[in-house]
């Protein structure tokens, strides 16, 4: 055992226990003899004065004194060995080779009070703080009472407590901030690429839809009708459209305009298709007529049916717009505006050489009464085409005037005071011209003239362009073989002549064609055919009339016809 730990232990030893210390250790008072000195004592009173040998323990029962051992050797000779058997006195041992001194004669030894850590007995040195005063020795400084070396007190047997080092959790703090602002930036990285990637694909997708719709409505450019294949045939027949079809009705000089009115709603386009009057329709009872025949004979239902049949489509609907009542539509827009082809006269002009009432230019302003003028003009010598087309120049004008709004362009057509003929009905009629009032506004209104053939058939050019495209149905004409095509003139001066030919032609099997009625009056009939094949048929029909064999002759055939007749004065109905 080393001498000097082992405190506390003995019976009246120096050492009292006076507290504990912040780790729950005891702490120990040692109180050191020594002997009066004249130097300066960091333990003792001041200016040196000499104290008492004794000190006070203020911790010791009922104020007992103990001498005071002083370890540093700086009191006096003669300490107390709490090791010693019985108490036996010792000398003081000075490990630091300041002196020892005997106890002072007539002087009593002054007294220090110092506090100390005594290490339990467990064999090493446990780390802690203590407050030794340091103070240099001798290296051979040493004490050796036969129990072995004294405790040699160094510095590096009390370990000091670290302070918390900042550095290095301002280093952790700083990893996790790099750390952080790395996935942060990653992170942000990743969404960018994946917007860029949504981004690219929602545009692919926009892209292929808007070229599938163009290619679907035929509005590609370089992409014809034609060079679409023969999946568009279909495609062409699935598209919405509604189809009305107007017939004009000159009341003042007699005759009529066809023209079919055509809305398609999957491409937002309008179309006006004009039929001529002598395309060739099935009639009702199944003979071949002509159109203009078919509006004045079987009327607008049976119309519509014919037109129908021959385009493979499906009209809705009939509105007949006489002359007066174009003329009051004219108005009620505020007046058109057409790039005229003509000087028309005023059919109320008294004198001739008077001034036209439609001068030929480009955007003239037509009133009601102009427009009707020029929609039912024909020049002489002009054919029917040409006062067709100038009756669909007006009807443009029209639509563009007119209101876009449904309730309104209603409104328009009630005031017109005409009779609808069922099933169409005024909200029918004025919701269809806004919608085509609109395309026309917009520049997706254009007017097609439906070509046919000199007999009324329909041309390779009408069957594959107006009636597939635009009015989405198959063109089929009339058999050409089923009946022989009479057309009858009347320049009888009879206007009955010609109603009583066309029954002895019906009843002969022959179809029957209205040919008019000649201004002037002919002495002789006549039966002509065109084609050498016709010839036996032209007389088969001069036969059927009463007309003598004579009369057949080979000439020129129009319209659709392949046999032409002019009844003269001497026919006979009766015969």
């Amino acid at each position: 055992m080393n001498e000097g730990y082992d405190a506390g232990h003995g019976d009246g030893g120096p050492y009292e226990l006076v507290g504990y210390d912040e780790y729950g250790r005891p702490v120990y008072r040692q109180a050191v003899d020594q002997q009066t000195q004249q130097q300066y004592d960091p333990y003792g009173g001041q200016g040196g004065q000499t104290q008492q040998g004794y000190g006070y323990d203020p911790y010791a029962t009922g104020g007992h004194q103990q001498p005071a051992y002083d370890p540093y050797g700086n009191g006096g000779g003669y300490g107390y060995d709490p090791y010693a058997t019985g108490g036996h006195q010792q000398p003081a041992h000075d490990p630091y080779g300041q002196g020892t001194h005997p106890g002072g004669t007539g002087q009593q030894p002054r007294v220090t009070e110092q506090t100390a850590y005594i290490p339990e007995q467990t064999g090493h040195v446990p780390e802690r703080t203590a407050h030794i005063p340091q103070q240099a020795r001798p290296a051979d400084d040493a004490r050796d009472d036969g129990d072995g070396p004294a405790p040699d007190y160094r510095t590096e047997q009390f370990a000091f407590v670290e302070e918390p080092d900042d550095d290095s959790e301002d280093v952790i703090d700083w990893l996790k901030f790099t750390e952080n602002r790395t996935e942060r930036r990653e992170e942000a990285r990743r969404r960018a690429r994946s917007r860029i990637i949504a981004l690219t694909v929602v545009f692919a997708l926009v892209v292929a839809g808007g070229v599938g719709y163009l290619w679907y409505a035929g509005k590609l450019p370089g992409l014809s009708s034609s060079d679409k294949g023969t999946g568009t045939t279909t495609a062409a027949g699935a598209q919405k459209r509604d189809v009305l079809v107007v017939h004009l009705h000159d009341t003042e000089n007699g005759g009529t305009s066809t023209a079919l009115l055509v809305d398609n709603a999957t491409t937002k386009q309008g179309t006006t298709v004009l039929l001529p009057n002598s395309l060739a329709l099935t009639a009702e009872d199944g003979t071949t007529t002509t159109l203009a025949k078919s509006v004045e004979d079987d009327g607008s239902e049976g119309t519509r049916t014919a037109l129908d049949t021959v385009l493979g489509t499906d009209i809705e609907g009939t509105w007949r717009l006489d002359t007066p009542f174009l003329l009051t539509l004219v108005d009620l827009v505020g007046n058109i505006e057409v790039d005229t082809d003509a000087d028309v006269p005023d059919p109320d002009a008294k004198k001739k050489g008077q001034a036209p009432l439609v001068r030929k230019g480009k955007g003239q302003t037509l009133s009601g009464k102009m427009a009707v003028a020029y929609a039912t003009h024909r020049g002489p010598g002009e054919a029917q085409d040409a006062q067709l087309e100038r009756f669909g120049q007006v009807l443009h004008g029209v639509l563009r005037k007119l209101t876009s709004d449904p309730d309104a362009a209603t409104t328009t057509v009630q005031t017109l005071g005409q009779i609808i003929e069922p099933p169409l009905t005024d909200a029918d009629l004025g919701a269809f011209l806004a919608g085509l009032s609109d395309l026309a506004k917009g520049g997706d209104h254009r007017t097609q003239l439906l070509p046919v053939e000199e007999d009324g058939t329909l041309t390779a050019e009408a069957s594959e362009g107006v009636v597939k495209d635009v009015l989405g149905g198959t063109a089929k004409s009339p058999d050409r073989d089923a009946a022989v095509t009479v057309s009858v003139r009347n320049a009888t001066g009879d206007e009955d002549s010609t109603e009583k030919a066309r029954v002895v032609l019906l009843n002969g099997g022959f179809t029957f064609l209205e040919g008019g009625t000649a201004g002037s009056a002919e002495s002789a009939s006549e039966v002509v055919y065109a084609d050498p094949a016709e010839k036996e048929n032209a007389a088969e029909v001069a036969k059927t009339l009463g007309l003598p064999a004579d009369a057949v002759t080979k000439g020129k055939v129009s319209g659709n016809a392949r046999v032409a007749v002019v009844l003269g004065q001497d026919y006979d109905p009766g015969s």
